[in-house]
């Protein structure tokens, strides 16, 4: 079992940055990639941005060149969030994927962008 939490989440105006975080705990040597999706109100789940163990990363085109994921070993993921816009309001989700073909999530937090 991986727990998730995360946290940073919060309101910022238009143009602002915001860094998430989120905390890996349990059997985190098992996870092979991490992620982070999101679901603004009455719209689909949608993929942000992803890492693996070896640091590749993938990024939705809309985040591209405004969001940056890393990580801190199997531990921890961030998500620096920079140039926010109204459209990137929702909530954001850390994900684990383990080596048993497992995904993981946590709670979630609430990104609100609005002057």
């Amino acid at each position: 079992q991986v727990q998730l939490v995360e946290s940073g989440g919060g309101l910022v105006q238009p143009g602002g940055s915001l860094r998430l975080s989120c905390a890996a705990s349990g059997s985190i040597a098992r996870i092979y990639a991490m992620g982070w999706y999101r679901q603004a109100p009455g719209k689909q789940l949608e993929l942000v941005a992803q890492i693996t163990r070896d640091d590749r990363t993938n990024y939705a085109d809309s985040v591209k060149g405004r969001f940056t994921i890393s990580r801190d070993g199997a531990k921890s993921m961030y998500l620096e969030m920079t140039r926010l816009n109204p459209e990137d309001t929702a909530v954001y989700y850390c994900t684990a994927d383990s080596v048993f073909n497992r995904r993981y999530w946590g709670q979630g937090t609430q990104v609100t962008v609005s002057s």
